[in-house]
């Protein structure tokens, strides 16, 4: 069955709507969205494909869908608006607004460890199940009585899934809103359709995700692990679904606030917000993007397992995994291959989701689009 493609692309950005239509001729795409911003405009707009694992509902441009680790850059982003208010300082303790997170080796972690992932929390170490992963408090409790894995500030290990409830308590600490209430009031100018905690209404335009059978995630008998395994083990799958295993299409993971992980939207948001980081003061003072999305912490990291670099929240570009060939360029990727990022040299902002997960972060479907956009330049 051929997917239906539905949308807008400029005649000069051709090539990326020949990209997304590739995609789902040849590389497995099931439903999917990309949009390109370049210099204010929107020049792509395309949605894709079947939003259920059956093709009954087609994807459309109100179709929301899970972009996983996409949404910690827009964590991060909410955390350093405060910042830029003068709320917080990128160096203070984590416990100067969060007094319980300063016992077990964490009094010395500061706000930018936890931004850069050098907090040393990235498992909790309290075993939970799924009950807690939808209860806020009972998370961000339990992450704050964990015993610190390393000093932090001596190393870096990805912070998973436990990001989005570090970062997520230190906003609620200082302003006394949750991240999707946060989120909502951000985007909402910027007619972004981004979120955490799907309200009930928009249940109903949420793409169920589809995992490839060699991407299904397994049971991990932690009896057997020890010291960084455990870490790492634990980070996935404790609790159980806090990778959204088992849990991914449920209305208690939709409604969930976990924000470095089930965050939904839509490309055409996640380029909207792009955009207007590109335009200074906006969203954030220009210094603070500069140091936000350069090299904070480089080196080994064993979650990912290869050399790495962190910026504040935002990964800048790299060779390993480019978001185009200008060294300004900075977003984050999602598991399956979603992504949000900006190039400040070209003017460029750029969206794209998906609901079948295959190899994590890159892949040749977004490689694919990325490669076209900077073709058509």
């Amino acid at each position: 069955m051929t997917a239906p493609i539905s949308g807008q692309c400029d005649a000069t950005f051709t090539a990326v709507g020949d990209a997304f239509a590739g995609n789902f001729v040849e590389r497995g795409e099931v439903g999917a969205a990309v949009t390109v911003i370049v210099d204010g405009r929107i020049v792509v707009d395309l949605v894709g494909g079947w939003a259920d694992p059956d093709t009954e509902r087609l994807w459309t441009h109100d179709t929301l869908v899970n972009f996983y680790s996409v949404g910690k850059a827009l964590i991060a982003l909410l955390v350093l608006q405060l910042v830029d208010a003068g709320l917080i300082g990128l160096d203070d303790p984590i416990a100067s607004v969060w007094p319980e997170f300063g016992v077990g080796g964490k009094q010395g972690a500061t706000i930018r460890h936890a931004l850069c992932h050098r907090a040393g929390v990235p498992a909790i170490r309290e075993r939970l199940t799924n009950d807690a992963l939808w209860n806020w408090d009972r998370m961000t409790a339990a992450l704050a009585a964990t015993e610190a894995w390393w000093e932090p500030g001596t190393r870096h290990a990805y912070h998973t899934n436990t990001y989005g409830h570090l970062l997520g308590e230190i906003l609620r600490r200082t302003t006394g809103d949750m991240p999707g209430a946060r989120l909502r009031a951000v985007a909402g100018p910027l007619d972004a359709d981004l979120g955490w905690g799907v309200p009930e209404p928009d249940l109903h335009r949420c793409a169920d995700i589809i995992w490839a059978p060699d991407r299904e995630m397994t049971e991990v008998d932690f009896s057997n692990l020890s010291g960084e395994p455990l870490m790492i083990a634990l980070g996935y799958f404790n609790p159980p679904g806090y990778s959204s295993k088992g849990v991914v299409n449920t209305t208690e993971w939709r409604r969930a606030q976990v924000p470095s992980t089930n965050g939904h939207g839509t490309a055409t948001g996640l380029a909207r917000l792009y955009a207007a980081l590109l335009e200074p003061d906006l969203l954030l003072s220009p210094g603070l993007v500069a140091e936000a999305t350069r090299s904070q912490s480089e080196g080994y990291c064993p979650v990912l397992g290869e050399d790495t670099t962190f910026g504040l929240g935002f990964k800048p570009t790299s060779p390993r995994r480019p978001f185009g060939p200008n060294q300004r360029s900075f977003g984050h990727f999602g598991t399956g291959g979603a992504v949000g990022f900006a190039d400040p040299d070209a003017r460029v902002a750029f969206g794209y989701v998906m609901n079948h997960v295959i190899p994590r972060w890159q892949s040749t479907r977004n490689r694919a689009l990325i490669d076209a956009v900077y073709d058509s330049l």
